[in-house]
């Protein structure tokens, strides 16, 4: 019988205290048996640390393994716990974020029923600071179009894995980036030739929370999203002035959000979306 892929989990953490004993537990309850979890925490104050120590104490066989260290933010843990993973599949589960039950089994089928599969993405459930269900997001197939233009990251980094060779190959997070080095990382990987795919699947569960940097800083991610588009995607380098890669951006912006939106409503995307809704609401 043949050995199942080794999967590493990475986690940046500081001061998830709060949420980081769901992350854990989403890891250790898959179950899967070769697994490594990751924590990088950047010094945290919260009585994450307690956690951490506490959660491996209790669960010997969880494979977890965490520091807690000075760093200059998120991009620089990840960086530390990318280098360090042993894993054949590697993801990047955010301290506030979690799995979906049967998730690393969907994942490591697809990357072994397909060897020439670099990123794999699913879809993923919105979820309050409870836990509970805002949404559904059902994604499309890879884009990049969608990519490059759209005025959101479509490719959600809680349901993303990657084949080590990624890593391998010398391909890191930008750490001068704050808010959109998952962008930037996904253009790079895109531009080189990496090949992304999609799987229809609720792999994980997105968590909205008033300190998290979706919710904190809109307006700075956004600028952080545009200047990062206009320095790698390819047709704003070959532009001469920001103005015209303002035109070329107010084009591209409305066809690549009509590619996507589309391509949901295709899908049945909304429909399902509606579907879940009522079910969580009046549970059946």
């Amino acid at each position: 019988m043949t050995k199942p892929l080794s999967i590493s989990i990475v986690t940046p953490s500081l001061n998830q205290a709060s949420f980081i004993h769901d992350a854990l537990e989403s890891v250790f309850m898959q179950n899967y048996p070769n697994c490594e979890h990751l924590v990088i925490d950047g010094m945290s104050t919260d009585g994450t640390v307690e956690l951490l120590r506490n959660f491996r104490s209790d669960k010997a066989s969880s494979g977890i393994a965490w520091v807690s260290e000075p760093d200059s933010g998120q991009s620089e843990a990840l960086n530390k716990g990318f280098r360090q993973a042993t894993g054949d599949i590697i993801g990047w589960l955010n301290a506030d974020d979690r799995y979906r039950m049967g998730c690393f089994q969907h994942v490591a089928k697809m990357f072994e029923d397909d060897p020439g599969l670099d990123i794999l993405y699913g879809d993923y459930r919105v979820v309050d600071e409870l836990g509970g269900l805002v949404r559904i997001k059902s994604e499309i197939a890879f884009s990049a179009f969608v990519l490059f233009y759209h005025r959101v990251l479509y490719i959600p980094t809680t349901a993303t894995f990657f084949r080590r060779r990624v890593f391998d190959e010398g391909n890191w997070i930008d750490e001068n980036l704050q808010y959109v080095m998952d962008l930037e990382f996904f253009i790079r990987l895109a531009i080189k030739g990496y090949r992304f795919k999609h799987i229809r699947e609720l792999l994980a569960d997105f968590r909205l929370q008033p300190a998290s940097k979706t919710c904190r800083a809109p307006d700075k991610q956004q600028w952080e999203h545009r200047r990062v588009i206009f320095a790698t995607v390819p047709l704003f380098r070959r532009l001469k002035s920001e103005r015209l890669q303002r035109a070329a951006l107010l084009f591209c912006r409305p066809i690549a959000g009509l590619r996507r939106y589309g391509e949901k409503a295709i899908r049945g995307s909304y429909w399902a979306q509606l579907q879940a809704k009522s079910y969580d609401r009046f549970g059946s």
